[in-house]
């Protein structure tokens, strides 16, 4: 009991050097061993990302492998270290739907140097939240997680000062909005007012079809990206090819982009702010692209069995 009982007191003392707005509770804890080093799985969705990302000394992991590949197996494919099966913060076995998304995510590990960056390998959050499903939420969740983002989107919010900023969003904002019109044949107009915009009953039955269109796993991607942009409109304008990433992005931040305008750009702020935004969204579309159910095995996830 000795060795566990000092496990728990080094992780306490750790979880007490983290500055939280509110108490923390550690549900479950369970030890890897990847070699010489050993994973801690924290199954508290606000410690994960964090206990992850360091080993038992407080430091960042030190890369255990030489190699990741991926083998298929019973219609999954699976993502191998070496000799040994990825598995999940939970300890599930880690197994995607699809060999372009399963390779995608072999080549994360495989950019990994020194260290495991585990916070820039989007791919593989994105799949550990749909095998884990850390939140417990079901299907019907999310769906109504995303519709949110419909009343509160990006580009339906204008300011009507400075005029100049003005005609910037009318110049870049309108033409989405007039292609979302069109392409879902919905009905929806921008507002200057605090008040949300009137979301017509047609246009939300509409939008809510599609987004129930995505099967378990691209819908975890797609609410990836709305929630990184703010913006179903831009999402949908990414995944339906009329965007690309990086435009969709100067459209989100496009207030803030015409602030450094005016103000300046600090380069190693706001450059690396655009940079990562870039990179979350653009995971956020491949995870959709590659999980559609043209390009995947279907098969029954924590999400389906939620009601």
């Amino acid at each position: 009991m000795a060795a566990p009982m000092n496990t728990c007191k080094h992780l306490i003392r750790t979880l007490t050097r983290i500055r939280k707005p509110k108490p923390i509770n550690v549900c479950f804890i369970r030890k890897y061993k990847t070699g010489g080093e050993f994973l801690y799985s924290v199954q508290d969705p606000l410690l994960n990302s964090h206990w992850l990302s360091q080993n038992k000394t407080g430091q960042e992991l030190k890369k255990f492998y030489k190699n990741a590949s991926i083998v298929q197996n019973q219609g999954w494919f699976e993502v191998n270290l070496d000799q040994r099966k990825l598995r999940t913060p939970t300890g599930n076995l880690f197994q995607v739907p699809s060999e372009p998304l399963a390779l995608a995510i072999a080549t994360e590990w495989n950019s990994q140097k020194e260290t495991i960056k585990r916070q820039a390998m989007h791919l593989t959050t994105l799949s550990n939240t749909v095998l884990d499903n850390p939140m417990q939420r079901s299907r019907g969740d999310i769906v109504r997680g995303v519709l949110h983002f419909l009343e509160t989107d990006t580009i339906l919010y204008r300011s009507t000062e400075p005029q100049e900023f003005l005609e910037l969003q009318k110049q870049e904002w309108d033409p989405v909005l007039k292609w979302f019109r069109s392409s879902y044949q919905v009905e929806l107009d921008s507002t200057t007012s605090l008040m949300p915009p009137e979301i017509p009953e047609n246009t939300e039955e509409v939008i809510t079809r599609k987004v129930n269109s995505l099967n378990d796993w691209a819908l975890v991607g797609f609410q990836y990206g709305v929630e990184n942009l703010k913006s179903i409109i831009l999402m949908l304008a990414i995944t339906d090819k009329r965007l690309t990433v990086e435009k969709a992005v100067q459209l989100a931040r496009l207030e803030t982009l015409y602030q450094t305008k005016i103000w300046g750009n600090v380069q190693w702020h706001h450059d690396v702010d655009i940079y990562q935004l870039q990179s979350r969204v653009a995971a956020a579309a491949l995870f959709v692209h590659w999980c559609s159910n043209d390009m995947a095995t279907t098969h029954k996830t924590t999400y389906s069995n939620q009601t």
